[in-house]
């Protein structure tokens, strides 16, 4: 019993992964990405703030994540700099671990030094938490961002959640020029 409702929860996740993830063309990423732009902005005033300083901003509107203890995500964006694209990008990370559900959120990651940036531009497949730490803070709490206190390298933004999961985290998330 246990097991085949393990099968049939694991072919759901998978027929939702596929379904729902499709490689986007860089006018979508790019037309994503502003309305992106607009919501973190709206979210938190701070959050322009310390995007106006940021050497560079990876942004990545639709990230796709599914879980049934085992879980994974994917989602396509653009690295930002002085205003303009100069890359694309894809995010993936699995997971194994208490998770049930899926969702859509959106991730933007802030490069606050030249160094950071140049580390991350000049590596061949960059990972969370390994290759960079990244100081996660999540929107929709309620909360103001301090920005004076924000001393980090790099930064990180997860919200607009469409939907309901546990375990919010870039740690582990491979991102990959592409």
């Amino acid at each position: 019993m246990y097991q085949r409702l393990s099968s049939i929860l694991l072919t759901l996740f998978l027929m939702f992964s596929f379904t729902q993830v499709q490689a986007a063309s860089n006018a979508e990423i790019n037309a994503k990405s502003k309305q992106a732009l607009k919501e973190f902005f709206k979210h938190s005033p701070a959050g322009r703030e310390l995007y106006n300083r940021a050497r560079g901003a990876l942004i990545f509107p639709e990230v796709f994540k599914a879980g049934i203890g085992i879980g994974g995500e994917y989602g396509e964006g653009k690295l930002v700099e002085g205003g303009k694209t100069t890359g694309y990008y894809s995010i993936a990370a699995a997971s194994i671990g208490f998770q049930l559900g899926a969702q859509v959120k959106t991730e933007i990651i802030l490069f606050m030094t030249d160094k950071a940036l140049r580390q991350f531009k000049n590596s061949d497949g960059w990972e969370a938490g390994v290759d960079g730490s990244v100081a996660l803070v999540t929107l929709g709490t309620g909360k103001e961002i301090d920005t004076s206190n924000i001393k980090d390298p790099i930064i990180g933004f997860i919200f607009s959640n469409k939907g309901l999961m546990y375990n919010l985290s870039l740690e582990g998330s491979k991102i990959s020029k592409k």
